[in-house]
């Protein structure tokens, strides 16, 4: 009896250490996707919000690009950006506070 009662123990033992193999790996493999899981999610609503910046930007380009088909625009923005002036006009900078 006392044969049967050690191998019993001994599998049990082997049993329970393979048991315990198991669960640490699953739980470890299970981690590790949500970890993924997670910095996935991180990274899709930040390009989320990139995205939306460069629909923004895109609209502003698009009237930007529709405001310089005008000559008259143009030549107002040369004035003001560049300073450029008509004949007989004079331009002022006033420093900006």
């Amino acid at each position: 009896m006392k044969k049967n009662s050690k191998k019993s123990r001994r599998r049990f033992f082997l049993f329970g250490i393979g048991s315990l193999f198991i669960i640490f790996a699953t739980t470890f493999t299970v981690g590790k996707y949500w970890i993924e899981i997670i910095g996935k999610y991180q990274e899709k609503t930040r390009l989320e919000k990139e995205m939306i910046d460069l629909r923004e930007k895109e609209e502003k380009l698009k009237v930007d690009a529709n405001k310089l088909q005008n000559p008259d625009y143009i030549a107002r923005y040369a004035r003001e950006k560049y300073l450029y002036s008509k004949e007989g006009e004079y331009i002022l900078q006033i420093p900006e506070e």
